[in-house]
């Protein structure tokens, strides 16, 4: 049995961040789903509150400690498990610029698209569609129009030249996300191009919200 367990949800973009990374490195992991809408929410539950007090995922458990917040779990594999597939450049300069760009994604984008955003906006705030879809097209595309012009002097296949990076990482989960919401990624030549290099790999297509054991059978890809 693995002593990696990844408690995420098969949707959540932060979780498909640390799928990304544990496929990549080659890491064995247990999948335990934490659904997000079931009963109001099984991450309000008490026992998975015990590990994430915020309610969030995912959550990794590695011999036995709690470790959340997908960025620092990319980190902690990236120190903990030194021999597998390095995720951040060595060069001082271009490791800031990934996690540059990784936080565009993560504190600028993502935090304005979660769900307790949108169960805020809808619950208490009585956006309907329309206003919602408003709001989610005026910050994921401000977003993104800032991701895709930070890579322009570095792309290559990928986020950053000819290797993934954690950038990859971060951009894939954001861009199926952004898709889902109806943005129109095409007009992200760039990005469109690295999102469909990244989805030709392996450790991409295992990590895909429609391959996980708790996604819907009506979403599920072979």
């Amino acid at each position: 049995m693995s002593d990696l367990n990844l408690y995420n949800y098969f949707r959540s973009s932060t979780s498909y961040r640390v799928r990304i990374a544990l496929e990549l490195k080659g890491l064995d992991y247990a999948y335990t789903p934490v659904h997000l809408l079931h009963d109001g929410g099984e991450q309000f539950s008490e026992a998975y509150k015990s590990l994430n007090p915020l309610s969030g995922v995912p959550t990794l458990v590695h011999n036995g400690q709690a470790l959340s917040q997908s960025f620092a779990i990319i980190e902690y594999l990236e120190d903990a498990f030194p021999q597998t597939t390095r995720l951040f450049p060595q060069d001082v300069f271009l490791k800031g610029k990934v996690r540059q760009f990784c936080e565009i994604i993560n504190a600028d984008i993502h935090p304005l698209q979660n769900l307790r955003v949108m169960q805020y906006l809808e619950k208490q705030a009585h956006f309907n569609a329309d206003q919602k879809s408003t709001w989610l097209n005026k910050w994921i595309v401000k977003g993104l129009t800032a991701a895709e012009k930070t890579l322009e002097p570095y792309a290559g296949k990928y986020c950053f030249g000819d290797t993934v990076t954690a950038a990859d990482l971060f951009l894939v989960p954001q861009l199926f996300s952004s898709q889902r919401f109806q943005i129109d990624i095409s007009h992200f030549q760039l990005l469109s191009k690295i999102y469909e290099n990244c989805n030709q790999l392996e450790a991409f297509k295992k990590a895909h919200p429609h391959r996980q054991p708790d996604t819907p059978e009506e979403l599920r890809t072979p």
